[in-house]
């Protein structure tokens, strides 16, 4: 044991890896990453809605820890994150096209913005909108953030 111990001290030469530099580490906290997974998703066309309705949206943020607003990112044991996020998708269009559109995105943009790999992308459609619904539930929420 105390051979192990040694080793790690002996060993003060910095090494270069995919989170750290010779100045420290550079930690992405995972609602940082949930923010580019809902940002990314939303450019999609099809999907009017990340996380649900929005009273469901407020209820999910107080729901499990990790979880933003319907997505939840996750590291499996060699550091790739695995991301699960629900969506509404509008009415009318081709649901696992859209699906597959949404998981491509997302990979692309985390991997791109945080260097590291993405192993999953499970989405979950959580139902559909035709635009007038889109419309009133966007006027509901309007009217409520308006209300002094």
């Amino acid at each position: 044991m105390s051979n192990k111990s040694e080793n790690n001290q002996e060993s003060t030469i910095p090494t270069v890896s995919e989170g750290s530099n010779t100045l420290g580490d550079i930690r992405i906290n995972h609602s940082v990453v949930a923010s580019i997974v809902r940002l990314a998703a939303l450019e999609v066309v099809g999907v009017t809605a990340v996380g649900g309705g929005f009273v469901d949206g407020i209820a999910e943020i107080f729901s499990k820890k990790g979880d933003e607003r319907g997505v939840r990112v996750d590291e499996d044991e060699v550091g790739d994150y695995q991301i699960e996020i629900r969506v509404i998708l509008r009415f009318g269009v081709e649901l696992a096209t859209v699906g597959n559109e949404i998981q491509q995105r997302i990979a692309e943009q985390v991997e791109k913005m945080t260097s590291k790999n993405v192993a999953r992308v499970n989405v979950i459609i959580d139902g559909v909108r035709t635009t007038e619904e889109e419309k009133e539930a966007k006027d509901e929420w309007d009217g409520q953030a308006h209300v002094d």
